[in-house]
C-alpha cells in the first residue's frame, strides 16, 4: 500500500525592502522563517509596492529589493520560496476587490498609518500623506489572501492588521455565499524585543540610522565595536532594577541561543558581580558567530548575482501561477468577467 504524504499547510509572510537586514529583523522574523520551511509550504515576499507609500527614490528601491532578497537567501531562506510583489501584479488587482469589502472605519483605525503620518510630519512638514499609505493595509490583506495560507506568522503588534484581513475575508465569503477565501490564522511567535543599543528606548530600526541597528552582514569588528559602545546604565535607575540597556543586551544573548550563558550572567547580575564588559563580550561573540556563515554566504551570492536574480525571477513566475488561479476563482465568485469565457 502506497504511503500518503501529509499535506503541508501554507505559511505566508512578507517584508518591506527598507535598508539592510539588521539583527532586530533577523531575530524578529527571518530566523523563524528559516525554521518554518522544514514543516510548512512557505511563501516569502519582498513587498516593494508597500515601500512606495513613504518618500523614496526609484534606484534605491530597486537596490533595497535585491539586497532584501539576497539577505533572506544568505540567512537560509530557499530561493524557490521567495517572490517579488511587483512581479505578481495579481496582488494589486485583488487589493481593489478587497477594498470594496474593507470598511472605512477599520482602515481609519490602523495604528501604523497614524504612526507613519507623525513620522513624516517630523521629517518634512511639506511632505504629503499619500492615499497609498492610508489604504496599504488592504494591499497587505491581498498579499495574504491571494495565496490562501493557513497561517500567518505575526507578533502581537501586527495582530490588528491580521484581524482586518480576517474581517475582509469573512465579508467577501458572506457576499458570495461560500468560503472562497479561507480565513487565515495567526501563528503567534515569540519575537524578541530587540532595541537600539545606542538608545534602548527605541526599537532597533534601519530608519533611525546606522548607530541604531546592527547589520547582520557587517564585519566582525564593526559588530564588536557597536556592542562595546552599547548603552548600559544611564545613571538614573535604581540598583535593583535592570536598566533598559542591560536588559537589551541580555535579550540579544537569549535571542542568539546562548541560554546557559544567559542564565549564568543573569545570576552574576543578581549577585551584583557582573561586569558589563563581560556581558558585552558575550553578546558580541554570539552575534559574530551567527553572522560569520551568513556573511560568507552573502559574499558567494554577490559574486553570482545574475544567477540568483534568475532564480528569483523563476520562483516569482511559479508563485504567480498560484496567485492567478486563486484570483480567477475569486473574480468568478464575485461576478467579474474572466478572459477565458
Amino acid at each position: 500500500m502506497d504511503s500518503v504524504l501529509p499535506v503541508k499547510h501554507r505559511v505566508l509572510s512578507c517584508m518591506q525592502p527598507t535598508g539592510h537586514l539588521h539583527f532586530g529583523r533577523y531575530f524578529g522574523a527571518v530566523q523563524n522563517w528559516v525554521k518554518l520551511q522544514e514543516t510548512y509550504e512557505c511563501y516569502y515576499g519582498i513587498v516593494d509596492y508597500h515601500a512606495m507609500t513613504m518618500p523614496y527614490k526609484a534606484a534605491a528601491l530597486r537596490e533595497s529589493t535585491w539586497n532584501g532578497i539576497f539577505g533572506l537567501i544568505a540567512c537560509g531562506i530557499e530561493p524557490e520560496n521567495i517572490f517579488i510583489q511587483s512581479w505578481v501584479p495579481e496582488h494589486a488587482e485583488l487589493a481593489w476587490i478587497l477594498s470594496c469589502f474593507a470598511s472605512y472605519g477599520e482602515v481609519q483605525r490602523m495604528t501604523q498609518f497614524k504612526d507613519k503620518t507623525l513620522q513624516l510630519a517630523e521629517k518634512d512638514k511639506d511632505s504629503f500623506i499619500s492615499v497609498g499609505l492610508y489604504t496599504y493595509p488592504v494591499l497587505q490583506a491581498a498579499d495574504i489572501l491571494i495565496y490562501k495560507p493557513k497561517y500567518v506568522p505575526v507578533g502581537k503588534d501586527q495582530e490588528q492588521h491580521l484581524e482586518l484581513t480576517r474581517n475582509i475575508a469573512n465579508r467577501l465569503n458572506n457576499q458570495v455565499g461560500k468560503e472562497i477565501l479561507p480565513v487565515p490564522e495567526a501563528m503567534f511567535t515569540e519575537i524578541p524585543k530587540v532595541m537600539s543599543t545606542a538608545d534602548p528606548s527605541k526599537k532597533m530600526s534601519a530608519s533611525l540610522g546606522e548607530k541604531h541597528n546592527i547589520n547582520v552582514f557587517a564585519p566582525a569588528e564593526t559588530i564588536r565595536k557597536q556592542i562595546r559602545s552599547a548603552v548600559t546604565d544611564p545613571g538614573a535607575t535604581k540598583p535593583e532594577i535592570m536598566s533598559p540597556g542591560v536588559e537589551n543586551l541580555f535579550s540579544l544573548l537569549k535571542a542568539g541561543g546562548q541560554l546557559e550563558l544567559h542564565r549564568q550572567l543573569n545570576q552574576e547580575y543578581d549577585r551584583n558581580e557582573l561586569k558589563y564588559s563581560t556581558l558585552k563580550d558575550a553578546v558580541a561573540d554570539t552575534l559574530v558567530n551567527l553572522s560569520d556563515p551568513m556573511r560568507q554566504k552573502m559574499e558567494e551570492i554577490l559574486s553570482h548575482k545574475k544567477d540568483f536574480k534568475q532564480r528569483i525571477k523563476q520562483s516569482s513566475e511559479q508563485i504567480r501561477k498560484r496567485a492567478k488561479l486563486n484570483l480567477d476563482e475569486i473574480k468568478e465568485a464575485c461576478g467579474l468577467m474572466l478572459t477565458s469565457w
